[in-house]
């Protein structure tokens, strides 16, 4: 058992020889703080068991966070879809609306400039014929009726 007590030693003597050259190790040595901390090894022990206690707190912590994080961003990625969509087919039920209405008012303006215009057709043609007077200097005696075919003929 001594021997192997023997080789335990060596290989814990190397880690620490390796430890110990590392140039970042050197350096915080150097420091004020290691230095502190090297004459003070209860402060040391104390400080690196409350690192590696807390290391776990701090660990479920960021986990946390973690998740948490991601959570939120898929629910706003959702959450944000679902207003797109609501958003889209509320736009799509104002534009089917808008363009029934633009149809609508398109139907009645062009009802209403065919009954206007020949409405104007008529009476300018029917003031046209009550003004000219007959081949005898009298004014005729029958008033034209709505008769649009001859007109149509004439102007032809």
């Amino acid at each position: 058992m001594s021997k192997e007590m023997q080789e335990l030693q060596k290989r814990w003597h190397s880690v620490i020889q390796t430890i110990h050259s590392n140039a970042n190790v050197v350096a915080f040595m150097n420091s004020r703080v290691g230095q502190y901390l090297d004459d003070h090894p209860f402060v040391a022990l104390s400080l690196l068991m409350f690192v590696a206690v807390s290391a776990i707190p701090v660990a479920f912590f960021l986990v946390f966070v973690v998740t948490t994080a991601v959570m939120a961003c898929i629910g706003v990625i959702v959450m944000e879809g679902v207003v797109i969509a609501i958003g889209g087919i509320a736009l799509l039920c104002v534009l089917c609306g808008l363009g029934a209405l633009s149809l609508g008012v398109s139907g009645v303006l062009s009802v209403s400039y065919v009954a206007l215009s020949t409405l104007v057709n008529y009476w300018c043609a029917s003031r046209d014929q009550i003004r000219k007077p007959d081949v005898n200097g009298s004014l005729p005696q029958k008033k034209p009726g709505l008769d649009l075919s001859a007109n149509a003929a004439k102007s032809e």
